[in-house]
């Protein structure tokens, strides 16, 4: 009797494998790609422009095994379904298996978009064959990356150093946060001042601000001008002239798309947007749950849309009928539209499998990160299905003469979806209406007494760095690249040395300037906003079979192309580097002028009777001197320098070559832990500053904020934190008190010392 033959289902990673593997049963072969098999060529273009962009794909290195494994329990399946991720790359994926299998079993391709027992039965019903339009987007997506990269690249290791890369996508989300550097670097502060009457009515004290004067927006823009409007006011009494009351409502937040579960997971969790997505994988493949065994709890995070099936929409208001008061569900579902005018609506939102499966009842199953980002996805999504919070508003108004005053509160009367869920707000972004203290009831007509009135100076402050939630926020709205490639973006930009963190926001580094500076002025139709977001455009007709894919990379070629024609080395290098004063320079072998070439490992000074003389020097940033200090060389006794590297500042021996012993800038200010290392300057491995003890690894104390030697109000020791909010400003923290103080205390406390 002939041996029955088994299915070979495909998945990219071991862990969907093992949870499918599960469901499907002992008829049911399940392995895993773990990636891409097949890709360009890493050491060649691997595209034939000439002949309609044909692309050059070979396997990936260490990935023949792989391969070879599909290729043979294929021969043995009657079956192959194909089930990779349901995107564009798991769709190209899906083609590449298929087009290496070649002739013998029927290859069908199913669509897995939540990682349960009755999704995955009912999508391996429904079989469906590949889709060419989704492969083509993807592969032109591919050869216009390769294109750029392997073309653009070079450009940068001829004119400022080896090793560094361009990107479509990448180098103008550099440009922005080089740009928004600029504009701050720019910024000229403007003063202008407020006026805040401080009221008392019904043994209740309120604040009511200078809110028109003579029915206009006042400016007062100097302390004199302040001055003279409370002067006017002073004596006068504060006399209700109108009331205003409403009820208002806030709608709850709709469930998760990738891109707005990146910027809540950035500002709520501290997540960067690639360990969200990477926890985010890990809930949708599956996660050992108990006696249910491995399981998937969320369904496919990569998505613009906010649509949810009708199921889930049935299974989460019942939830909320069983655990809440009837006034907490609506009397029809919620709908949300996507801000995103180029959503895509293939996926259904970022949400639960089975709400019934709340984070409390499977935390012991879920790993630190598994739980805060389960969490927040299940609570957006119940919350998403509530009514929404209603609060009242009153509004009071004082016509003092030609001066109005305003005083503003709010009253919550309904929580709503605030019982169980609230969106988080970066300082930038102001606080939500319904935050405001609430005013005493009075009517028109009511008079109350006036504590004070004071004049308050202000400075204009310029745009606020980019941090990781924003620079998501602002990517989405101007459709640069995909919510899919975001953490790809981010994490390039990172581990390039193009920027580095601080207090969680993004300051582009000198290395980083260089490479937008440069890019920017060789390629300024390709590396700009407009061009990139109608480049996402026209992939996504790709998709929608209303464009071909080689017209659109013709499309970008002719012009890429004759820029690349154009570039003059010499001219970037210029450029890129401070060479001021080489045209009065000389050579020193032969004394005949000096120019800048590019060799194989960048750029570098030489004669210019090359090949006659053969003199050449290394092009060198200017640094800052060495400056002496009282530092002692631990190995040689030797007086130390502060010394300034790729990294920022270090000690350094000043018996060099012949001791080579480094050591970090010590801040003056001691470690709270261990009482006797003392704090310095450190880096994460992707670039993000913080502060440790130096005697680490014996001493493990850290901190994101900086530690300054001032002194504490309260406890008289040396070593505080610099800490600054928006609505608070700059302050300081003790490190081993705790005791938080105004800046003008520190300075008071320096002074009494």
């Amino acid at each position: 009797m002939a041996k029955q033959k088994t299915n070979l289902v495909v998945v990219e990673s071991p862990a969907k494998a093992k949870t499918i593997g599960k469901y499907l049963g002992k008829n049911y072969t399940v392995k895993a790609t773990v990636g891409h098999l097949r890709d360009l060529p890493q050491r060649e273009l691997g595209v034939d422009v000439e002949n309609g962009f044909a692309p050059k794909y070979v396997t990936i290195r260490g990935k023949g095994k792989t391969l070879a494994e599909l290729k043979k329990a294929a021969k043995r399946s009657g079956n192959v379904y194909l089930a990779t991720d349901p995107d564009r790359e798991g769709e190209a994926i899906a083609w590449h298996v298929a087009d290496q299998l070649g002739e013998g079993p029927t290859v069908s391709r199913v669509l897995f978009h939540e990682i349960t027992k009755d999704a995955v039965a009912a999508a391996m019903q429904r079989p469906v064959p590949i889709d060419e339009r989704k492969v083509d987007a993807q592969q032109a997506r591919r050869i216009l990356d390769r294109l750029v990269g392997y073309k653009a690249s070079p450009l940068l290791w001829k004119s400022v150093k080896t090793g560094l890369s361009a990107g479509r996508v990448q180098t103008v989300a550099l440009r922005l946060l080089v740009e928004r550097e600029g504009e701050i670097e720019k910024f000229q502060p403007r003063e202008y001042w407020s006026i805040e009457a401080e009221l008392e009515a019904k043994n209740k004290q309120f604040t009511a601000k200078l809110h028109k004067i003579d029915g206009k927006n006042p400016e007062l823009g100097s302390q004199d001008e302040a001055q003279a409007v409370v002067d006017a006011v002073n004596d006068v009494p504060f006399v209700v002239s109108n009331v205003a009351r409403r009820e208002r409502r806030r709608r709850p937040t709709a469930p998760f798309t990738t891109s707005t579960l990146q910027q809540e997971a950035s500002k709520r969790l501290g997540f960067s947007a690639q360990r969200t997505m990477r926890t985010a994988q890990q809930l949708y493949e599956g996660v050992e749950v108990g006696s249910e065994g491995a399981i998937g709890l969320i369904t496919y995070m990569r998505t613009d849309s906010t649509r949810v099936a009708s199921s889930a929409l049935d299974a989460v208001r019942d939830y909320i009928t069983s655990r809440y008061e009837p006034e907490y569900l609506p009397a029809k579902p919620n709908t949300y539209r996507s801000k995103n005018a180029r959503a895509q609506d293939a996926h259904e939102a970022v949400r639960p499998t089975d709400v019934q499966r709340a984070p409390d009842g499977i935390k012991k199953a879920l790993s630190p990160d598994q739980l805060k980002l389960y969490r927040l996805i299940w609570q957006r999504f119940v919350s998403s299905q509530m009514t929404p919070l209603v609060y009242d508003t009153t509004t009071i108004d004082f016509a003092v003469d030609k001066y109005l005053f305003r005083a503003t509160g709010s009253v919550v009367k309904f929580d709503g979806f605030q019982i169980l869920y609230r969106e988080s707000k970066e300082a930038e972004e102001g606080s939500d209406p319904e935050e405001l203290a609430p005013v005493p009831s009075l009517e028109a007509g009511d008079a109350v007494e006036v504590h004070k009135i004071t004049p308050n100076q202000h400075f204009t402050e310029p745009p606020p760095r980019f941090s990781e939630a924003s620079l998501v926020k602002e990517l989405e709205r101007l459709g640069i690249g995909r919510p899919s490639t975001y953490s790809t973006i981010i994490s390039t930009l990172r581990n390039r040395d193009y920027v580095e963190i601080k207090d969680r926001r993004f300051t582009p580094t000198a290395l980083g300037r260089t490479v937008s500076r440069v890019m920017v002025s060789r390629f300024p139709d390709i590396f700009n906003v407009q061009f990139t977001s109608e480049m996402e455009e026209e992939l996504d007709k790709i998709e929608e079979g209303k464009v071909e894919w080689q017209a659109v990379l013709q499309d970008f070629w002719g012009p890429f192309s004759k820029a690349l024609e154009n570039v003059d080395t010499e001219a970037m290098i210029r450029e890129a580097h401070d060479l001021e004063g080489l045209e009065d320079d000389r050579c020193e072998m032969c004394g005949s002028k000096l120019t800048v070439k590019s060799g194989r490992f960048g750029p570098f000074i030489a004669c210019t009777t090359y090949p006659e003389c053969k003199f050449t020097k290394p092009i060198r940033r200017d640094r800052p001197p060495d400056r002496p200090t009282d530092e002692k060389c631990a190995e040689c006794s030797s007086p130390m320098v502060i010394k300034t590297g790729r990294y920022g500042e270090f000690l350094a021996c000043t018996k060099y070559p012949e001791c080579k012993h480094t050591r970090p800038v010590p801040l003056g200010v001691k470690c709270p832990t261990c009482v006797t290392g003392d704090l310095t300057r450190r880096r994460t491995r992707r670039g993000r500053v913080f502060y440790g003890c130096m005697r680490y690894p014996d001493c493990e104390y850290s901190t994101w904020y900086e530690p300054l030697p001032e002194e504490c109000p309260e406890c008289r020791k040396i070593g505080v934190e610099q800490r600054s909010t928006k609505a608070r400003g700059e302050y300081r923290r003790c490190i081993n008190c705790e005791h938080e103080f105004a800046v003008e205390e520190a300075a008071t406390a320096g002074a009494d010392s």
